[in-house]
């Protein structure tokens, strides 16, 4: 089945030297580059961390400090890659949880403002956990027809790239109304639909410190808008302000605008923190 896309789409997968979105980095980053027409461009790069590359990390993906030695920094690659993803979406496997935000962290360390907000997030693991709740492994021999081991080797960004989007191929082929009579296993072939069936929460940053909400009146119950959906607003979600609305918390305690950038939190809640204040001044400048 073709991807009916509107917009170019970014099925990507990264090897790091860790788990911890803040401070672990990039050691290989993998894409395919699909197009609206089917038009399919591909690139792998490995990446220079800056640091040691943990004897764990090379055991399981075969990249130690002598491969990547003479490898670009994540720095240097950033502009393209940045000019490369502008206006497309993105789609992966056990991304929206950890590749999109340690991608996030690489742009904004780097200088580059990617602004992934304006991207839709596709999640081939969310999508196949929500209809069959499993790994990449058993989502390719249940969606491909083969055991994974006998095409690829494991822990390589490139070759899970591949996996990832024969699997997400194989998840759109199989939950069509031709083969399903069940009307909540049909899967839509449209990315907007995609993105919003990925999501498994309502953050508004990646690491979730601020989430969605429903505005409520002052009987309780939730305000809507003209199209008599909910009106959402941003809240924290920790702390001694959880549950509060950000905007009211930055007009009541400007210091904790600061407190927040100096503190270690990830660069994309610093990011869409600044993003609020901002809009928040420009509103009331109005």
């Amino acid at each position: 089945m073709k991807l009916n896309l509107t917009k170019p789409l970014v099925v990507f997968d990264l090897e790091t030297t860790g788990l911890d979105i803040v401070n672990d980095r990039v050691i290989q980053l993998s894409y395919i580059k699909i197009y609206p027409d089917g038009t399919e461009e591909r690139n792998n790069f490995l990446v220079n961390p800056g640091r040691h590359i943990p004897e764990f990390v090379s055991d399981l993906t075969g990249i130690d400090d002598e491969r990547i030695k003479d490898a670009p920094s994540f720095k240097q690659l950033s502009t393209t890659l940045a000019e490369t993803f502008k206006g497309c979406d993105f789609a992966g496997f056990n991304s929206n949880r950890f590749d999109v935000p340690l991608l996030a962290e690489e742009f904004l360390r780097a200088g580059v403002d990617f602004d992934f907000s304006k991207c839709r997030l596709i999640d081939a693991q969310t999508i196949f956990h929500k209809m069959e709740r499993r790994n990449l492994a058993a989502a390719y021999e249940f969606y491909c027809g083969r055991k994974m081991e006998e095409d690829f080797e494991a822990h390589r960004a490139d070759q899970d790239t591949e996996a990832t989007y024969r699997v997400l191929m194989g998840e759109l082929d199989m939950y069509t109304t031709e083969r399903q009579e069940d009307a909540d296993r049909i899967l839509p072939n449209d990315m907007d639909y995609l993105a919003e069936f990925s999501k498994q929460n309502d953050n508004v940053d990646f690491a979730g410190r601020i989430v969605w909400a429903p505005v409520n009146g002052k009987d309780g119950k939730p305000l809507t808008d003209k199209d008599g959906k909910p009106q959402m607003q941003e809240i924290f979600n920790f702390g001694k302000y959880k549950d509060m609305p950000v905007a009211e918390v930055l007009k009541k305690d400007p210091g904790y605008y600061s407190w927040m950038l100096a503190a270690e939190f990830p660069n994309n809640t610093k990011q869409v923190l600044t993003r609020i204040r901002l809009r928040e001044f420009n509103n009331r400048s109005c």
